[in-house]
């Protein structure tokens, strides 16, 4: 194997247990199996992957989930390992920590943008180069919030490598100074990857923790709850978003100068 592409061949089904030709044109990602188990459940469709690093499981209108794990490196893999199917469009549904007063555990957040503090994108672009969504994708997300009279914040994440710093009152005043709206593991490496291997891609994040003050760190009770309250309607929100653009048939990918 002497291509990217034919790597990427090779290694989504190894990876998901799925075959190139059951993947859809339009993806969710996300980095839970419960996501993909209450998918399954709403369309009566089998998961794939068990017992392997991702999970997928697939409708009959061909629309995707991926549960590609946790991190900014497996990440960066879902969407390199993605180039052998060339999705049309990827949405992120994922959770992040609030960092805002203004924000509150069960927001939406649809980023403008991600600071690249997670290091794993500096292999793909410069430094220089801001890590931004398909906007014509948030859009469709933005109308389908709308439509279900749901609130929802726009801002920046930060996007880090590090999973245990909610104690480091040096690193919590250093995010104070970026202006952040909510800090995650993997939006950031998602958007330039997605940028470099020219997917079209966005991201909606749910806060589930308040991680600059120590009762609002996360903890498994915590974490229950927000899926029991906000999981459904998360899901929801996307699968409705993605199948309208699929419906559609409406170009979202950006074009190259």
């Amino acid at each position: 194997m002497r291509t990217k592409f034919e790597i990427a061949k090779n290694w989504l089904p190894r990876y998901t247990g799925t075959p190139l030709e059951e993947f859809g044109d339009y993806m969710l990602l996300t980095n839970f199996h419960n996501y993909v188990t209450k998918f399954s459940e709403i369309f009566n469709c089998e998961i794939k992957g068990v017992g392997k690093p991702m999970q997928t499981a697939t409708n009959s209108n061909g629309l995707t989930i991926v549960n590609f794990g946790i991190g900014s490196a497996n990440a960066a893999t879902i969407m390199d390992l993605l180039i052998a199917k060339k999705p049309k469009g990827v949405l992120f549904l994922g959770k992040c920590g609030g960092l805002k007063t203004s924000t509150e555990i069960g927001n939406f957040i649809l980023p403008i943008a991600a600071i690249r503090g997670e290091g794993t994108s500096d292999d793909y672009m410069p430094k220089e180069v801001p890590a931004m969504p398909s906007f014509k994708l948030h859009k469709f997300v933005s109308d389908k919030i709308i439509q279900h009279n749901v609130e929802y914040r726009t801002g920046v994440i930060y996007t880090t490598n590090r999973r245990v710093w909610e104690w480091d009152d040096k690193f919590k005043k250093y995010l104070k100074q970026l202006y952040t709206i909510g800090i995650d593991m993997e939006t950031a490496t998602l958007f330039i990857v997605g940028l470099v291997n020219e997917i079209p891609r966005g991201a909606l994040l749910l806060v589930s923790d308040l991680p600059m003050v120590p009762e609002g760190v996360k903890t498994e009770e915590m974490d229950k709850k927000v899926n029991d309250k906000f999981l459904d309607l998360h899901l929801q929100i996307g699968i409705e978003a993605m199948t309208e653009i699929d419906e559609k048939g409406e170009a979202i990918k950006h074009f190259k100068y």
